[in-house]
């Protein structure tokens, strides 16, 4: 276990989250999502998350394994064409995960959503959370839209709003 991680964790307040994504930026990130997911069967879902609970660090639980575990819980996997992509942050350890259910990564390499994560953690990094967040959100949607275009069908099966926990 990680001591100094530990006690960034515990010492970094809960609303730290909402307010470096706070309303007017949620609010701005549900449309980017929703105008990302327009024109292609993908579905994006937002997660910003601030201190991880006790339990989660004392098992060492890194950003991916988190980004794992929200993957399943708000049913990102469980989408009609298998194509669900989460953007976790996590602010305390300033990492920022991207998952892909399984129909999108036999298309998209890794590589391309690891770009995508660097970039958004360079832009938090500098303070700019809103471009940072918004810039990823479109290049996501132009990765959905190159591999998954809609056919007729759009089906919105998760949510367009962050979650900010």
């Amino acid at each position: 276990m990680d001591i100094l991680r530990l006690f960034k964790h515990l010492l970094t307040p809960p609303w730290l989250a909402a307010r470096r994504f706070g309303p007017a930026l949620a609010a701005e990130i549900g449309a980017a999502v929703e105008v990302a997911e327009a024109g292609q069967r993908g579905e994006i879902r937002f997660v910003v998350e601030g201190p991880l609970r006790f339990a989660q660090l004392w098992q060492g639980c890194s950003a991916r394994q988190r980004a794992a575990d929200l993957f399943g819980s708000l049913g990102v996997w469980d989408t009609e064409g298998n194509s669900g992509v989460l953007i976790y942050v996590q602010l305390v350890d300033r990492r920022v995960e991207i998952l892909a259910d399984r129909g999108i990564a036999a298309r998209v390499a890794q590589a391309e959503w690891d770009a995508i994560c660097r970039s958004m953690e360079a832009a938090f990094a500098a303070g700019d959370y809103r471009n940072g967040a918004l810039a990823a959100i479109r290049r996501a949607g132009d990765l959905l839209g190159e591999h998954f275009p809609a056919d007729g069908r759009n089906p919105d099966e998760l949510s367009d709003q962050p979650l900010v926990i």
